[in-house]
């Protein structure tokens, strides 16, 4: 195998499939990167088992072949390379030679051979979405998946193609989020799976490269195929995901979105964030919530404890209704905030122990539990 390759996109493309790569992997195999020239590119392919992405990047190939090398190491060499034209050069034992300006490395490797491949996809159900339609759903729903490793299920975000749309919904148990968008469902592709919590974050970090991306999925896996922008063709023109899904059952999460809440407010969704990150700025771990009041065409947000202190922040709302006050965790409050990007949301109570829920016009909801006012 030879190949002549730009330092800055063998670098980039490194940088796409090193994520992947965990620091105590199984078997010596999973530290590496495989490499395989052909025609006029190169493809870079890492695994862990349940998570695996190749990504693809012009190169001027002299002689076809692959070969594995250990990713991390190889990455921080290719990125202080002192020229930006890089040779690689391996030989029948698997040994590397990397070339650049006065530089030379020889690195050992493993043969490809070892190497786990990457399952192709046959008679899957597949989706053609826009990449930042997606990545804009996945921002709005991807705070709420819950870290709790006994809750196995709630680790990922739950994916949900029928009755014409596709809903994204995450939840860990005190709050649930759920945004969704108009999708063409033919009845046969009609599915949902679970997408474990890495693979949402590597896609939501890989989501910004063009305008498409194809879905692809079955009861056991997903894959994402991401094409490139041409206009960036020269860094990485085509990257494949490809997941292991949460195997089980969804909650019901319909039952859990109240069907009447009393008060209505719209809030000016920055104004209203930065009122609450400052009144939690005195929450300490044993007292952390924030209380909301609504009074006639007020609302104020008030925090204290007793380590620190008290805050209170208020702010001028269109508001009719009977006094009410509710208490909730500043992050749960927080997170849906920062997610969106609309000027405005609405936010709906009915009283100090229902749920709160945040809600746009464009169907994305958050409902979030209240904290006990003691």
């Amino acid at each position: 195998m030879k190949f002549k390759i730009n330092r800055d996109h063998f670098s980039n493309g490194l940088a796409q499939v090193l994520n992947v790569v965990g620091s105590k992997a199984t078997m010596p195999i999973l530290s590496n990167v495989l490499i395989e020239a052909e025609k006029d590119s190169i493809t870079l392919t890492t695994t862990n088992l349940d998570l695996g992405i190749r990504a693809r990047i012009k190169a001027d190939v002299k002689e076809p072949g692959s070969v594995t090398l250990p990713v991390k190491r190889l990455s921080t060499i290719v990125r202080e390379l002192p020229n930006v034209d890089v040779s690689v050069d391996a030989s029948p034992n698997h040994q590397v030679k990397l070339t650049s300006g006065g530089s030379t490395f020889r690195i050992m490797g493993i043969g490809k051979e070892e190497f786990p491949p990457l399952p192709e996809f046959g008679d899957d159900r597949t989706f053609t979405l826009e990449q930042a339609e997606l990545t804009a759903m996945l921002k709005s729903v991807a705070y709420a998946q819950s870290s709790d490793e006994t809750r196995y299920i709630l680790n990922g975000v739950y994916f949900n193609f029928r009755d014409g749309k596709l809903s994204l919904v995450a939840t860990d148990g005190r709050r649930l989020a759920l945004v969704s968008k108009e999708l063409e469902v033919p009845e046969d592709a009609a599915g949902s799976i679970i997408l474990p919590a890495k693979t949402v974050g590597e896609l939501m970090r890989m989501l910004d490269k063009g305008e498409k991306l194809k879905v692809s999925f079955n009861d056991r896996r997903a894959s994402f195929q991401i094409s490139a922008d041409k206009a960036d063709s020269g860094l990485v023109d085509s990257i494949y995901l490809y997941s292991k899904v949460v195997e089980g059952n969804y909650p019901n999460y319909q039952q859990v979105i109240p069907k009447e809440t009393h008060q209505r407010i719209k809030l000016e969704r920055e104004l209203f964030l930065q009122c609450v990150h400052r009144a939690a700025l005195v929450c300490s771990e044993k007292s952390n919530s924030v209380k909301i009041k609504l009074t006639s065409n007020l609302l104020e947000i008030t925090a204290q404890s007793p380590d620190f202190g008290e805050a209170h922040e208020s702010m001028a709302i269109a508001y009719s209704g009977p006094d009410l006050q509710v208490a909730f965790n500043p992050t749960f409050v927080m997170d849906p905030l920062k997610a969106l990007t609309k000027d405005e949301v609405f936010f709906e109570l009915k009283d100090e122990v229902s749920p709160g829920v945040f809600k746009t016009l464009e169907s994305f909801i958050c409902v979030i539990m209240p904290v006990r006012l003691s």
